[in-house]
């Protein structure tokens, strides 16, 4: 590590260590003074609702400052939600209390929270660090935009000020943590609790007028008391839906608004060094190769309309992205990773086509990524999302220059999707394209979702690709999905589910982990809530049986089938124990780790699973998984701890270690697999903050560090010093090779971008 970092690195993790947790009052606004802990005058209570009764928000009748201390007279005449509990009992007694109240004005979303609290001592603060709950005290609010009852927006904060936003799509079934979105909150800790106020800019949030000049929206707003687990919402929420669901949200009305159409230009500069090791030849010495790199770039955000946003990008870069999650594979099938670069955040609920099985029609990391997850430059390209009448709409198009081998490719997606025969079905297609010079590929795909009665629901999905000089046997470049599935967490729910995918089916911008496959999946849980009992909130058994069949002759080629019975606690904690067999049919050898073969031959296993988790509002935490049992014609067992330290608001220490015991005596072969990830992240305010990520793999025999160091200067200026380094941690060569270099390649940028506009 270069002096100039490591001093960076070592100034801010003394200062976190060293600093008490009140030392972060300037930084964060948390006081003591009684103002922010007064009573919010004689408080009016908004008449309950049924969620699809839409409720008429009030206006702000005053001016209201943003520093966490709701105290302006316009508050006052702002009624309270009525607010019901979700957890640990539904519709107990709240041991806290909580006021929440929303409005608006010309241009804002307003919100205010006074949350009381009896150990004002026991409010939870574990980080500093944004876009990072990590077991706080917390207040949230969802809003569904478009009142669309699949996607929303999730804007969290904690009692230290630190924001969290997400996007949440397919009605809270697929969460988004790597969007960041424009808007402003503030907090105050006091001798009674902590209170907050949020401003969210209506072109954040977007929205659809109506002929009358109204938007309606769905409204969900929560308060988590982390140490005993204890949440409020509004409006009432049954436990059998989880409360970030935009279907159960409240339907809301503002009227007269409107969104200005804001301009948003990010212009980065980049300048870093480069050192990897190279040699010319099977063994010949190893040297360094240095060089450096110098680039500008720019991105431009554009809302064309209250509903609709255009991002343009000219020669993206995306150093500051948090390294990935190494993964070991331990069967045949390719691994997922998930998208992480801030410029396909934006509505990328829109762009979601899975297909089953794990399959998706889109896969955004087949842009500006080789398969071995290598960076590529993009040249640049353009992405809409948004709103047009009764259609979704998102299209893309993107360019990325030519690299070593790789020519120069193009890519394209495009996605419709409508609300059909009621409010909580929908129906839609999608196409995407990949090109390079003599070579395409296409792909679309039809799709449709409905709510048939109650809580029942069918979804049927239809892909299909098309190449170069393709023609005929559209079954056989087809994939089909259908589910039918009974979407509870109260009593019984069920998922029935059957694919089908062609030999020539080959979506080059999606993600396919087999071909040429049919499978039958049965997964069933049975909700059960224990209100009277002391320890346990909700226990559930469940089963499932997953089936896959070869399309070439019928055989089975992987079950998986397993019960279990899950359960949650009214501390906040969890489990489960679950015996599992499975069934592999393996036509060609494939390795584990680069140490053990599993060769032909059919295999039927079983092993035994047990996993634990903590509530995460302690300081300190961790979830243990463990299983044990035969695997393949070996045995296995397994342990993955997480634990995490919160040792100040200032610093956190977390882990991942992962050890795979892997035994196949009769054929003399064993490997132990490590896998262990250590996060540290430290903030010495709500600007300045860094995140170091050391990973370790024994089947690579890497030990990989990235640091990211962070200064925020305003929402959309930030200075990002980022070390890379990949260290060899197995240097012995083989007879006749150099002893390898112990830096692979190491990397040192700085990056500073600024956004102009708004």
């Amino acid at each position: 590590m270069g002096r100039p970092l490591g001093w960076l690195v070592a100034g801010i993790m003394a200062g976190a260590l060293a600093a008490p947790s009140a030392g972060i009052a300037s930084a964060t606004r948390l006081s003591a003074q009684t103002g922010a802990s007064a009573e919010p005058g004689a408080t009016r209570v908004l008449e309950a609702s049924r969620p699809d009764v839409p409720v008429h928000l009030p206006r702000l009748r005053g001016p209201v400052t943003l520093d966490g201390s709701p105290t302006e007279a316009a508050w006052q005449d702002v009624p309270a939600l009525p607010l019901t509990m979700y957890f640990p009992t539904f519709r107990g007694a709240p041991q806290e209390r909580s006021e929440i109240r929303v409005a608006y004005d010309d241009d804002y979303l307003y919100a205010a929270g006074w949350f009381y609290d009896s150990d004002p001592d026991g409010i939870r603060i574990h980080s500093l660090y944004r876009d990072r709950w990590n077991g706080d005290d917390a207040f949230a609010l969802y809003v569904d935009a478009f009142n669309d009852n699949q996607n929303a927006k999730w804007f969290g904060v904690t009692p230290a000020a630190t924001r969290f936003d997400l996007l949440v799509s397919e009605d809270g079934a697929a969460l988004n943590d790597s969007w960041d979105a424009f808007w402003d909150a503030a907090t105050q800790v006091a001798g009674n609790g902590w209170f907050v106020e949020v401003r969210i800019p209506f072109s954040t949030i977007g929205f659809q007028v109506d002929t009358a000049g109204r938007a309606t929206m769905g409204l969900t707003v929560t308060r988590l008391v982390s140490r005993t687990g204890e949440r409020v919402t509004f409006p009432a929420i049954d436990p059998q839906f989880a409360f970030r669901q935009p279907s159960v949200a409240q339907d809301v009305v503002v009227e007269g608004v409107h969104t200005d159409r804001p301009l948003y230009l990010s212009s980065y500069v980049l300048g870093g060094v480069d050192r990897a090791a190279t040699r010319a030849a099977a063994g010949t010495p190893w040297t360094a190769e240095t060089g450096t790199t110098r680039e500008v770039g720019v991105d431009l955000k554009y809302a064309l309309s209250s509903n609709l946003t255009l991002d343009v990008t000219a020669n993206t870069d995306f150093a500051q992205v948090e390294a990935d999650d190494q993964q070991v594979s331990l069967d045949r099938f390719s691994l997922f990773f998930p998208e992480k670069r801030r410029f396909f955040q934006e509505g990328s609920g829109v762009f979601d086509f899975a297909t089953g099985a794990g399959s998706r029609l889109f896969h955004s990391r087949r842009i500006g990524l080789t398969d071995t997850n290598e960076p590529v430059p993009v040249l640049g390209g353009a992405r809409l999302v948004g709103r047009v009448g009764e259609w979704e709409v998102g299209a893309l198009a993107m360019q990325t220059s030519a690299v070593e081998a790789l020519p120069t490719e193009t890519f394209g997606a495009a996605r419709l999707l409508r609300r059909v025969l009621n409010d909580y079905s929908t129906m839609g297609g999608m196409i995407t394209t990949r090109a390079r010079s003599g070579h395409v590929n296409v792909a679309t795909g039809l799709d449709g979702a409905f709510r048939l009665f109650g809580d029942t629901y069918l979804g049927l999905k239809w892909a299909g690709t098309f190449g170069d000089g393709e023609g005929g046997d559209l079954f056989g470049r087809s994939h089909l999905n259908a589910r039918w599935q009974r979407r509870a967490n109260r009593g019984l729910a069920y998922t029935i589910e059957y694919t089908r995918s062609g030999e020539r089916y080959q979506p080059e911008l999606g993600f396919l982990p087999r071909r040429d496959f049919t499978q039958a999946n049965l997964l069933g849980n049975y909700f059960i809530f224990t209100d009277a009992h002391p320890f346990f909130r909700r226990v559930y058994p469940g089963l499932l049986a997953f089936s896959t069949f070869r399309n070439q002759d019928g055989t089975l080629e992987s079950g998986t089938y397993a019960v279990w019975v899950q359960w949650e606690t009214k501390g906040g904690g969890g489990g489960w124990i679950e015996p599992k067999l499975f069934v592999e049919d393996v036509r060609a050898p494939f390795s584990i780790g680069g140490a053990v073969e599993i060769p032909e031959g059919r295999y039927t296993y079983a092993d035994l699973q047990f996993v634990w988790t903590m509530n995460q509002g302690r300081k300190l935490r961790t979830d243990i998984d463990a299983r044990a049992g035969s695997f393949f014609d070996g045995t296995r067992t397994q342990v993955i701890a997480g634990p995490t330290w919160n040792a100040s608001p200032r610093f956190e220490v977390g882990a991942d270690y992962q050890w795979t015991r892997l035994r196949f005596d009769e054929r003399a072969q064993a490997t132990d697999i490590h896998l262990a990830r250590v996060r540290l992240r430290t903030a010495l305010d709500s600007k300045a903050s860094g995140n170091a990520f050391v990973q370790y793999n024994s089947t690579t025999d890497r030990l990989d560090l990235n640091v990211r160091l962070r200064y925020n200067f305003a929402e959309g200026h930030d200075l990002w010093l980022v070390f890379n380094d990949g260290l060899a941690t197995e240097r012995l060569p083989d007879p006749g090779e150099p002893r390898l270099p112990l830096s692979l390649r190491r990397t040192f940028i700085i990056k500073y971008t600024h956004t102009w506009g708004g």
